[in-house]
């Protein structure tokens, strides 16, 4: 790899620097089919849109996880960690100072400053080329294995990987096993997200991009968030990790010693999440990269205090 920065923007060598990599859709950000407000509607948060899709509002948080948001992004050197490609990710706009590291196409691509890292991408498709059966070879397949009755789309993202949009009620309850089998051994791994099916060549990680932007920006301390399978390494890689109480990983009781399993669901679990990252960071006194002011004592105080709308939302439980 050839760029480089060993000391943290803003800050000394000698300053400790978080770094917070969390995926977005249903760990931060959530579509209305995914919001879960089991409250009463009179007590029903007020939600901030972060994402238009085809002229029509399509992903939210709520206007104090927008807070918290803001505050964290001011803080720590917050790093959104996605499966989306490029452009699916463009369509985000996150509340606070726009990040300077993103991680997009489940590691494939680290956008600095949003523009696709060369290096970064001639190191991920050298390993894919080398250990991994073709993309080719996983689409014909896909192809030949997949029924029409409910195979919905087929696609490929970023020439990296390929996923499968599939009616779920008519999915049969024993292919996603089966492509699993088949997809081992030839270097990729299959993720069942909603009406997803993920095929994803095995180097292709959160947690590889996540440690290269860390060396990058000299972090001594890593947090993540995440729900699904695809999430697996970066919780395991980060220090500190959290999951919410619903997703993929929650319904096969995924867990490990360092990641913390929230009882929160739905966009509820995306606030308590920022919460958390919040007060980790704040505990290490790390991070701080420029003075807050009073925006810093706004931040902790939403995380200590909620508002209206959140104690609301302490009892409730797309990618």
């Amino acid at each position: 790899m050839n760029a480089t920065v060993t000391t943290p923007e803003g800050g000394s060598p000698e300053a400790p620097v978080t770094l917070v990599a969390s995926d977005l859709d249903r760990t931060l950000i959530y579509s209305a089919a995914a919001l879960q407000l089991t409250m009463p509607d009179d007590r029903a948060p007020r939600l901030l849109c972060v994402e238009v899709y085809d002229r029509a509002p399509l992903c939210y948080m709520t206007e104090t996880a927008a807070a918290l948001l803001g505050e964290l992004a001011r803080t720590t050197v917050f790093v959104p960690t996605t499966t989306r490609t490029r452009e699916q990710y463009g369509r985000i706009h996150l509340p606070g100072p726009a990040p300077r590291y993103a991680i997009c196409a489940n590691g494939g691509h680290i956008l600095v400053d949003g523009v696709s890292d060369p290096d970064w991408q001639q190191h991920v498709t050298g390993r894919i080329s080398g250990e991994c059966a073709s993309l080719a070879e996983v689409r014909a397949h896909l192809q030949a294995a997949s029924d029409p009755s409910w195979l919905l789309k087929e696609r490929v993202a970023e020439d990296l990987f390929a996923y499968l949009v599939v009616d779920r009620a008519a999915l049969p309850e024993s292919w996603v096993k089966e492509l699993t089998a088949w997809a081992d051994p030839k270097g990729w791994s299959v993720s069942l997200q909603g009406r997803k099916i993920y095929v994803v060549p095995k180097p292709l990680t959160k947690s590889a991009a996540m440690h290269e932007v860390a060396r990058r920006t000299g972090a001594t301390r890593t947090l993540a968030a995440g729900d699904s399978l695809l999430d697996a390494d970066l919780l395991l890689a980060a220090d500190r990790a959290w999951r919410p109480g619903h997703g993929e990983l929650a319904d096969c009781g995924w867990g490990a010693p360092n990641t913390e399993v929230l009882r929160e669901r739905g966009v509820a679990a995306g606030e308590e999440i920022l919460r958390r990252f919040l007060r980790a960071a704040d505990t290490q006194g790390a991070g701080r990269r420029a003075p807050a002011g009073d925006l810093r004592q706004a931040g902790r105080a939403a995380v200590n205090r909620g508002d209206p709308h959140d104690q609301g939302q302490q009892h409730q439980d797309h990618r």
